[in-house]
Order: structure tokens, then sequence, then C-alpha cells
């Protein structure tokens, strides 16, 4: 396995660059890239989030290896995983609300604050401890995923009166950046737990001064902004109501709590199928962030000019294709005839696969959910993802681990399956709708293009 694991490596990031040097010899520049002030103001942005995202991969590789470290069961674990669960689903219901009363300024700085004190529980061998860690991460990365965002399209709009046009510039940019910074956080999270021998807590312990340095610039650099206070309680009617009243949000909801959930469930499950065989978990983990970015570059490549594939075609192809891994998975997981490359082969399908997944399920997001019920629908699909993760976590709580592992990649086929008839379901419903369509490539003006 270490052997495999480097090549993969390798390989993948070959590819990386291959597939990144060919996009950006194709781009043209626009105004947006030209406009000094404007690329100011995006790099004081990018200073603090790609230095909170930095110390947020940088605690992936060895989460589990840690809690392992500390000889907790496997049960005991999975327990801790559930309350970070828990604790998404809490906070990610009133991350928004939070940040516009108390300031996106301000949130960005509780989020260094919150973090560094989650990254610190993880020299306390005390199980309570890691447990309150954990719950520390889930409010952390609500405001991770909120704060940020916000603080920049207020600003861009409000204070700086860029044009809004410009605004997907910067996250397009940023999105290839936070591939990039995965990446690199695998390499650097081996170096200081295996290299330098230092153990599984060594990452952790990187990512504080990372966060310190990000609470310091945006205390320093940023101005602050508020949003308007919006009740929670109307927000999340407001949701529920566009939910139930177009099918295409209920079938998207169902796709993304099933896909999520299941990529939930194998970020929890990778490391104790995998270590056992001695690889390097860092090295694996940039392999699968690279194998992720690969397949953004693919997602890319599918909607161009040149073959103009629409985005519910690359969903329906990255949901099959993670059910295909997970077949694959409850035959190489088999107990007493394991097979680690082959597992391995097929994480890398699912990470190539989330690749392609997230840009199709955001642009679909984009074009069904109104603008204004956006948070209070996403607020309600984050419900039953989450919940599933944790009934997933609590199955495999009571389980052998042995027999355990393979039933759970068995029930994550099952709810793949699922998935796939819901997609079949979609197409049902928006075969003739426009809306959801790329726009046809110039000078194809057949309006009856085959679909999928």
């Amino acid at each position: 396995m270490l052997f495999t694991a480097y090549a993969a490596f390798a390989v993948l990031l070959a590819v990386c660059l291959g597939l990144e040097l060919s996009a950006c010899r194709s781009k043209l520049t626009g105004s947006a890239c030209t406009n000094p002030a404007f690329l100011r103001f995006q790099r004081d942005y990018y200073q603090v989030y790609c230095l909170a995202l930095a110390a947020d991969w940088l605690q992936g590789p060895y989460l589990y290896k840690l809690y392992q470290h500390y000889r907790f069961l496997e049960g005991q674990i999975a327990i801790i995983y559930v309350c970070g669960f828990a604790s998404s689903v809490l906070f990610g219901l009133v991350s928004t609300s939070l940040v516009d009363w108390l300031g996106r300024k301000k949130s960005c700085i509780l989020f260094s604050l919150t973090y560094s004190v989650c990254c610190l529980t993880k020299l306390s061998w005390d199980y309570f401890v890691l447990v309150v860690g954990r719950i520390l991460g889930g409010l952390s990365t609500a405001l991770l995923f909120s704060a940020f965002e916000a603080w920049y399209i207020h600003e861009h709009v409000e204070r700086y009166d860029f044009p809004a046009e410009w605004i997907p510039a910067t996250f397009s940019r940023a999105a290839f950046w936070n591939n990039v910074i995965a990446v690199g956080a695998g390499v650097v999270a081996n170096f200081f737990a295996e290299w330098l021998g230092l153990g599984p807590v060594a990452p952790f312990m990187v990512s504080i001064p990372l966060l310190m340095l990000t609470g310091i610039f945006a205390m320093k650099n940023w101005d602050e902004n508020y949003g308007k206070k919006r009740a929670l309680s109307k927000t999340c009617m407001d949701g529920l109501k566009c939910l139930l009243s177009d099918r295409r949000v209920l079938l998207l909801g169902t796709i993304q709590a099933l896909f999520e959930s299941v990529i939930y469930i194998f970020i929890f499950l990778w490391t104790p199928v995998l270590d056992p065989h001695g690889p390097p978990l860092g090295i694996v983990f940039s392999s699968f962030m690279a194998a992720s970015m690969v397949g953004s570059s693919l997602y890319r490549i599918a909607i161009s000019k040149r073959y103009h594939l629409q985005p519910i075609h690359v969903l329906s192809l990255s949901v099959l294709m993670v059910f295909f891994s997970l077949f694959m998975l409850t035959f190489s997981t088999n107990p007493g005839q394991e097979s680690p490359s082959e597992s391995f082969l097929a994480f890398l399908l699912i990470e190539l696969s989330c690749g392609l997944y997230f840009p199709a399920m955001g642009f679909l997001r984009r074009k069904v959910i109104p603008e204004k019920d956006q948070v209070g629908v996403l607020n309600w699909f984050r419900v039953p993802l989450n919940l599933l993760a944790c009934l997933g976590m609590l199955i495999l709580h009571d389980s052998d681990y042995k027999t355990g592992t393979r039933s759970m990649f068995t029930i994550c086929s099952v709810l793949m399956v699922m998935a796939l008839l819901a997609v079949v379901s979609l197409f049902t419903v928006v075969r003739n709708d426009a809306e959801l369509r790329l726009p046809a490539p110039q000078g194809q003006t057949d309006p009856s293009s085959p679909e999928l």
C-alpha cells in the first residue's frame, strides 16, 4: 500500500497539472482580471480565506487516526462523529442568522477562536473533552461556510460597487485554490505526523498558528458588515414552502441528502479500511483531493462547447460512479479476503465523482431554488443528510468491526440506488425544462438535442 499510495498520488498530480495547464491556456482575460482595485480586494479576501481553508484541511487526514491512537474503540469513535454531525445540523440552521446579527468580520474572528480551541482539545485523552471539541468543530465549520462568503459578497456589491458579474470569478478562483490547498494539506500533515514522527496530533497543532493568522488578518484588513435581520422561523418556513411546492426542489434535496450522507460515511470509514495495511494517511488524503480536483476539471471539459453535456447528465454520472464504487467495496472489504488496493481505487473513484457532483449540483440548485429561499431550503436539505449520516454511524456502532464495515457499504449501495431513482424522476420532470440546460454552442440551433 505504501508504493500504491505514492504512485497514485504522483499519477493524479500529473493529470491535475495537465488539465489545469490546458484550462489556463484556453481562458481569456476579462476586465475583472485587470482591474487593480478589484485585484487588491480579491487579494485581501484570499489572504484570510485561504489560511482558514488550509487550517481546516490539515485536520482531515488524521482525525480518525488520532482517536484510534488514544485507544478508543470504533464504536466510541463513531459516537464522536455523530456528535459532530448533530452539531453541524444545529449550527448550520442558525449560522446565517448568527453571522448577520454578530457581523461577518466578527464571525470570521470567532471561527478562528473556536477552531483553535477545537484543535487544542485534541491534546486531551479525555473522551468528554474530545466530544466537546467535535461540537466546536461543527460550529467552526458552519461559520467557515457562511461568514466568509457573506462578508465578501456584501463588500463586493455594497462597499466597492464592483459589477455583480465579477463575483463568480472570485469564487471560481477560490474553488481552484481550495483544491490546491487540500492536496498540499495532506502532504504537510503527512510530513509532521509520519516523516517527523510527531504523531497524529501534530497536524492539529500546526493548524493553530494558521487559525490565529486568519483572525489577525481579518481584524487588521477587513471592515465590518452586517446582514438583514431575518427571523429563523420565517426563513425555515419559507424554505419548507418552496421545498414542498416544487417537485424539482424536492427531488434535488433527496439526491443531495442520499449522496452526501454516503460521502460523510465514507469520510469516517476510509481510515479504518486502509490504515491496517500501512499506507501514509496524509498521502492517501492528498490522492483523494487530487482525484476530486481531476473530477472538477473533467466537469468543466464535459460542459464545454466541444462535448456540451448538461449538468444533470454529469450529476447522473457521478451518482452512478459512486454506486459502482460502493459495489466494489462490498467485495474488497469482505472479512478475511480484504483487498486494500481495490478499496483504495474505489475510494479514489468516489472522490472523482465528488469533483463531478458538487459543481453540477450547485448549478442545478441555483437554477431551481429562488435566491430568497436559498438559505431556508438548504437548511432543510441538511437535516435528512446529517440524520442519515448519524444513523449510519449508530448502525456501525452496534456492529462488529469486521462485518459492520462491509454491511455499511452495502447499506450505502442501497442509498445510492435510491439516489439513482431520484435522478431518473428528476429527468422525467425537467426533460423539457430549458432553464436547467446550459445554452447551446453557437451554430447549434436544434432544439431537440438528445437527452442522456
